[in-house]
């Protein structure tokens, strides 16, 4: 079996896969050609060591995903842009779209949990009982939202390239050659899936919160306060956790707290076609090519990276 993990995400009509010093964007066309790209990424960590310590490198991972995310959905949505005639869209402008999401995230994951819980606190009197309904709140409204927009025709195809992706890594780590009749059988689902992040940053978001305030119950405004603030403590504890949970010699009851995670993918993915699979081959066969690491090194660099 592979011991090499490489991460990645689904991009429109295609797939990026992300490897220790490298990316391979690989991304299908309407005449069905694929075009591919590559690109070398450096981390900050790699100019300071300690931003790779335990539950730092959560955070700084966390950013540097979400801006070579952008890049990648920039460079996907460019393809279809230029094809229509419309002017391509700019790195300012994606990221401007990315801004409005996070803000959007933020109102309905901390703003709206907030005000529901205002709402219903009064007939809650146990401080730990208050926090969780604020937590199951949060998680349902994570459900609707997918399940909501998974009906969409577009979201549809990026949630089967997102099957894609994980059918190929599958395959990958357990040493498959990357054809598409050896990868149709994998699973869509994966451990280290971005989606298990969230459903645990949700969770651990409950504890943390708990554990600082005590009995104390925040107003509305100290409790949306308080979860931005706590927002990079949540995410650098819930990191440490998603990799103790795809280590391979992880104890089954730690692998049993990503159940929930698993199956919110039921929902974050789709079963993808053959086309879709051999569009998600592309993409890593662009990073595979280019990575000639020794194998300590790039086992430092892939061992437990989140596929987004």
């Amino acid at each position: 079996m592979s011991k090499f993990y490489y991460g990645g995400q689904a991009v429109m009509e295609g797939v990026m896969m992300r490897g220790p010093k490298t990316i391979g964007i690989a991304v299908r066309k309407e005449d069905n050609t694929i075009v591919k790209h590559k690109e070398d990424v450096t981390t900050i960590g790699e100019k300071y060591p300690i931003l790779k310590k335990p539950f730092i490198r959560g955070v700084v991972s966390l950013f540097e995903s979400m801006i070579i995310g952008t890049k990648a959905l920039v460079f996907s949505a460019n393809q279809f842009a230029a094809e229509d005639e419309q002017e391509v869209l700019t790195p300012k402008e994606m990221a401007l779209t990315i801004g409005l999401s996070f803000g959007l995230a933020i109102l309905l994951f901390v703003v709206l949990p907030a005000f529901l819980t205002r709402i219903v606190e009064q007939h809650i009197q146990s401080t730990v009982l208050l926090n969780l309904t604020e937590g199951l709140i949060k998680i349902t409204i994570f459900m609707l939202y997918i399940l909501g927009i998974s009906y969409t025709p577009d979201i549809k195809r990026v949630f089967q390239y997102h099957g894609a992706e994980h059918k190929v890594i599958n395959a990958y780590e357990a040493g498959e050659e990357l054809k598409v009749e050896n990868i149709r059988p994998y699973s869509r689902f994966h451990m280290r899936c971005g989606t298990n992040f969230l459903v645990i940053v949700m969770l651990m978001s409950i504890f943390i919160f708990t554990l600082i305030t005590g009995s104390t119950r925040p107003s509305f405004f100290q409790r949306i306060g308080l979860h931005l603030l706590l927002l990079p403590v949540v995410a650098g504890f819930s990191y440490e956790v998603i990799r103790f949970m795809g280590k391979e010699d992880a104890p089954k009851w730690v692998k049993a707290l990503a159940r929930p995670g698993l199956c919110t993918q039921y929902l974050t993915t789709r079963e993808p076609d053959d086309l879709q699979i051999e569009t998600a081959i592309a993409a890593l066969m662009e990073v595979l090519l280019v990575e000639d690491m020794p194998s300590e090194e790039k086992m430092s660099s892939l061992n437990n990276e989140l596929t987004l």
